[in-house]
């Protein structure tokens, strides 16, 4: 249980780390690349960018999850 929750862990940083640097930051980001960069009058930030922050926080909820497990684990 131990290994599958540090495998799960490593791959959601690694996720996390890609996912934050897609967001779009004062100078752009990486986002303008996947159609970051046009944004609806309406709403302020486009469906990308909202899809990439939902995303965001599903990831790093997942790993506080993970982290939460691994910790409770290895108190035992």
């Amino acid at each position: 249980m131990t290994f599958a929750l540090s495998i799960v862990v490593i791959i959601a940083s690694m996720v996390l780390v890609a996912l934050i640097l897609l967001h779009r930051g004062k100078g752009g980001g990486l986002s303008n690349l996947f159609g970051g960069g046009v944004s609806s009058s309406l709403g302020g930030s486009s469906v990308v960018e909202k899809n990439l922050d939902r995303l965001t926080i599903i990831v790093g909820l997942l790993w506080t999850a993970c982290i939460v497990g691994l910790g409770l684990l290895l108190k035992k």
